[in-house]
């Protein structure tokens, strides 16, 4: 996780050049899919605050009332962010079903272009750009570093949040997100079988 007080100077060094030996490849780095790093949360309601779309609209979590959401803040200049993307926007696409938006809104002081050349470049696909530019989500939500996620069931409230990098498709997190969000609005009174899903 990286303080969001220190990402100027992370920038920096990350510029700087450095001999490095060669690495051998790496399967996924350990402990990604370690569902115990994830906090649960007994329920405060998430506070307000605003964020916008690639062409500057205005959004809130109230635009995704009834929805469990997956709110990832992120920026492309950090490399645990950069290295759970390609997880989140899977999670996109195995969770849309379910009725859960996974909202990944990046820090990113250019704006939507820095993202949209890091989505193509990175083949993300199924997640929108968002940007909280100014920081106001991550202010109101008391993050200390990014990546940070929260998990937000259908009423508005958080369940879960993970500080660093996870690999959100794996099957424990899919089913701890779909147990967190609740019964989508289509199954709700009716009674829950044992079903995972």
């Amino acid at each position: 996780m990286v303080p969001t007080k220190r990402r100027a100077v992370l920038a920096a060094a990350l510029t700087l050049p450095v001999a490095l030996a060669p690495r051998k490849p790496q399967a996924a780095t350990p402990g990604l899919s370690d569902l115990s790093r994830l906090q649960a949360v007994d329920g405060a309601t998430v506070p307000e605050f605003r964020f916008s779309t690639a062409d500057g609209t205005v959004r809130t979590l109230a635009d995704y009332a009834g929805q469990g959401v997956v709110l990832n803040l992120w920026a492309t200049w950090c490399v645990p962010c950069v290295a759970e993307m390609p997880a989140l926007d899977a999670l996109s696409r195995l969770v849309a079903g379910d009725g859960v938006a996974v909202l990944a809104l990046s820090s990113d002081r250019g704006g939507a272009p820095p993202v949209e050349r890091f989505y193509r470049d990175k083949g993300i696909q199924t997640l929108p750009v968002l940007l909280d530019s100014r920081g106001d989500a991550a202010r109101a939500l008391g993050v200390r570093g990014i990546p940070t996620t929260l998990l937000i069931d259908r009423t508005g409230k958080e369940r879960g949040r993970l500080e660093g990098a996870a690999d959100w498709a794996s099957a424990g997190f899919v089913q701890a997100i779909r147990r967190m969000a609740g019964p989508a609005a289509h199954s709700l009174g009716k009674p829950d079988r044992g079903s995972n899903a």
